[in-house]
């Protein structure tokens, strides 16, 4: 569980330590450095890059039909490449289990990034995937725990939101 002025990303890597998850699928993000940073130089779990967010899709679910438990971290400029992909692990009951920071929103500076920013919530619920919203850095943690059980435990897909005011607000220049 976070606490108050915790990192996030060490909270999250903890989550993806206790409940075995061994991959870790990313179009990597300025967001997500610090997570993929610790995944990387962690012998256990295995960091692939993807071209596309949609091949994250793929492999988390055949992970799933392997035995294994993968997750696809992303930005929300990503969730849109998704969409199609989404029914493979609704077909197979094959839990998805997604980790998305999210831009379009607060002091966001490119306009670009608004529209799907808005719309990656509403996209992921229309293909069936649980979302789970965090606006506090110290709940980021605990949320994912929560989310990563809930795909597991019932072979479902759900995606924790990370809202760009916890990730903080970028220009032009920064990852």
């Amino acid at each position: 569980m976070s606490s108050p002025g915790s990192n996030w990303s060490l909270d999250i890597f903890r989550a993806i330590e206790a409940r075995n998850i061994t991959l870790v699928c990313t179009v990597p993000d300025g967001g997500l450095t610090n997570l993929l940073d610790l995944i990387a130089a962690d012998e256990k779990i295995r960091l692939v890059t993807l071209s596309t967010e949609e091949e994250g899709i793929g492999i988390a679910t055949g992970c799933w039909l392997g035995g294994r438990r993968a997750i696809i971290a992303m930005q929300s400029s990503g969730v849109g490449n998704c969409i199609n992909a989404l029914g493979l692990p609704l077909a197979y009951r094959a839990p998805c289990l997604m980790l998305v920071t999210m831009r379009g929103q607060w002091a966001e500076f490119n306009p670009w990034q608004v529209p799907m920013g808005q719309a990656a919530k509403p996209a992921l619920e229309a293909m069936g995937v649980r979302c789970f919203p965090v606006e506090r850095p110290e709940e980021v943690g605990e949320t994912f725990a929560a989310a990563a059980d809930l795909a597991f435990n019932s072979r479902t897909s759900a995606a924790v939101l990370v809202s760009q005011r916890i990730i903080g607000a970028k220009g032009f220049g920064q990852k």
